[in-house]
């Protein structure tokens, strides 16, 4: 199962990182100055409620009389009319502002995705990232937006509820809110607790998460290694540790409500004992004590709600940190202020000043390490000339793909540099780069859609002809027409309605359609029958022609007409050389060519 240790948290509710959050909402601020607006409306009125049954008691119940009836309930009548607009109003209001701020959150964060180091998702599970996209972002927007609108509502209601008691009896008022204090200190303990259960609950959501999408995207691994049963041991345990942090955080919410409900009735129980001695001693009036009893039941049902906005804050808290921990990364891999206000970004290109790449290409004294002491590379240099073709040849974790990482720049160097035409990439937009790139994976990943959106994704503004023209060149074409819908086909999720070799060579056309000066191929061929391998090779040496390129090679005999053929061994180059002027050398590389062609030979006498 996955080992990803994220980011721990651990302060209590934490100010700073709601001011942060707070400047997503900007946008809304008209929005949210109006959803206050009303809510303090919505308050307002209910705190006149009650106050209209103060009056309509003592002057129209204690003094049985009817003078004034028909004013009274004309205004009583305008302010449940005024109440109800209110309240259209304000769920209208906190609807928008909760989908428009979980649809900017969500793009903000899946921009920074993009923006993001390879060495960022080498690092990080995608059902984590999948996790702060979806349920805690969504958990965020809710919080925010009907947070303000309970919040705005609460306090106003408690600050009128305690004007008006204070106006009519100070010392029943201090009686009546003498819990308050007592609820605040219970409220601190509380919210510890709950904060931290939620943050448990929020990490391990996250593990769920990423083991639903290993456990989806390895189904036929598991079925053929037959790993259902431990694999579903493994997630009682995540989904065991999910259930008893929500237990324990749901235990301290539920204990929370209800004290604040006790103590709301105690502070009502005061109000009705010494305002009935007052009722008696004719202190007050009945209507008054009517307004007090009312005051003090309803003051702490805005307290409650308080309290629940303060638990579900706790949670949002949680959900908060995660989010803004992975929209604030800052990329591994950026290009500087100068080159950006001269070369424009990968979202605001300017391609106007971006010069023609030739593809020479040059590593000067390069030095790389994936972690601190555990260098691949040290002081690796290799020149190579525009329209070049080399290939890397070597054991696994010899060094072949961080090269090829480094001269895209999907890595920079720990030290020394990288040239691209003489100069040093990192005085280039990595836009540029990357845009002049064709890069074919060992194992090709196809997009839902069709044949034809796939291959036009390697340069959207591509035509019919173009996209023609690029399968015709990699030999695809002939295969493509004889489907049901040819171009138009669709290639299911992942491309899992094609062959192997049938997405590879979708993925080689998707590479070439852009025409890209530099053209990587990590092990294209590892993967596919003899048949379609045979076609690819036909198709390098039409799509390589003229363009520098990089093919890390599994099977050698894709590589006979390469250029350059470096032999890598523990990050250096052993030997260098065409593969004729290898096998002459009968080293390293003659030992691999000829055990590699006599297993080859066998397997074909044996078909």
């Amino acid at each position: 199962m996955n080992s990803y240790k994220e980011q721990e948290f651990s302060k209590n509710f934490d100010f700073s990182l709601w001011r942060r959050l707070f400047k997503y909402m900007k946008p809304y601020k008209k929005l949210l100055g109006l959803l206050a607006f009303v809510m303090i409306g919505v308050a307002g009125i209910d705190v006149v409620f009650p106050w209209m049954t103060k009056y309509a008691i003592d002057n129209f119940v204690v003094n049985q009389s009817l003078e004034g009836l028909g004013r009274y309930s004309l205004i009583y009548g305008l302010l449940v009319v005024l109440q109800s607009f209110n309240i259209w109003l304000f769920i209208s209001l906190a609807g928008k502002v909760e989908m428009g701020l979980a649809y900017d959150i969500r793009k903000i964060g899946f921009k920074r995705l993009q923006e993001l180091s390879f060495s960022y998702y080498d690092r990080t599970p995608v059902g984590w990232l999948m996790a702060r996209m979806t349920s805690d972002i969504r958990r965020l927007s809710e919080v925010i937006s009907w947070g303000l609108v309970d919040t705005a509502w609460g306090l106003t209601m408690m600050i009128g509820f305690a004007a008006v008691m204070f106006y009519y009896n100070w010392k029943l008022t201090l009686l009546s809110l003498s819990v308050v204090p007592i609820l605040m200190i219970i409220s601190i303990y509380f919210q510890k607790k709950i904060l931290k259960a939620y943050r448990q609950v929020r990490k391990t959501n996250s593990k769920i998460t990423a083991s639903f999408s290993e456990g989806i995207s390895g189904a036929k691994t598991t079925k053929t290694l037959v790993r259902e049963e431990e694999n579903l041991k493994e997630f009682e345990q995540i989904t065991g540790k999910m259930k008893y942090s929500s237990v324990r955080a749901a235990i301290f919410s539920a204990l929370f409500l209800p004290i604040v409900m006790t103590l709301g009735s105690i502070g009502t129980g005061l109000a009705l004992w010494f305002g009935g001695k007052g009722v008696l001693m004719e202190t007050i009036s009945y209507g008054t004590l009517v307004l007090f009893l009312s005051y003090t039941v309803q003051f702490f049902e805005p307290v409650r709600e308080l309290a629940r906005i303060f638990a579900e804050l706790q949670a949002a808290q949680a959900s908060a940190e995660r989010v803004l921990s992975m929209i604030e990364t800052e990329p591994d891999i950026m290009d500087t202020e100068d080159v950006i206000e001269k070369y424009g970004d990968a979202f605001y290109p300017k391609k106007e000043n971006w010069p023609e790449m030739k593809g020479n290409v040059t590593f000067k004294n390069v030095s790389f390490e994936y972690k601190e002491g555990e260098k691949v590379l040290d002081n690796f240099n290799l020149e190579v000339k525009a329209g070049e073709t080399i290939a890397l040849v070597g054991e696994t974790g010899s060094g072949k793909s961080t090269i090829v990482n480094l001269a895209c720049r999907f890595y920079e160097p720990t030290s020394g540099k990288i040239l691209i035409d003489g100069v040093d990439y990192k005085e280039r937009p990595l836009a540029w780069l990357h845009h002049s790139l064709g890069y074919v994976l060992q194992t090709p990943h196809l997009f839902s859609g069709t044949i034809k959106e796939n291959i036009r994704y390697g340069k959207l503004d591509a035509t019919e002809m173009d996209i023609i023209r690029a399968a015709k060149l990699v030999n695809s074409h002939d295969f493509i027409m004889n489907l049901e819908k040819g171009y138009d086909t669709e290639v299911g999720e992942g491309g899992g309605k094609l062959s192997t070799g049938e997405k590879q060579l979708i993925s080689f056309a998707r590479a070439v359609v852009a025409n890209p000066k530099i053209f990587v191929l990590d092990e294209a061929t590892s993967s596919i029958d003899t048949e379609t391998e045979k076609k690819i090779q036909h198709a390098i040496q039409k799509v390589l022609e003229g363009r520098t390129s990089f093919i890390i090679a599994h099977r050698l005999s894709t590589i006979v007409s390469a250029d350059r053929i470096l032999v890598i061994r523990k990050g250096k180059v052993v030997e260098e050389g065409t593969h004729q002027q290898l096998l002459k050398k009968r080293g390293y590389y003659y030992r691999l060519y000829t055990n590699q062609f006599k297993e080859e030979k066998q397997t074909e006498i044996l078909m």
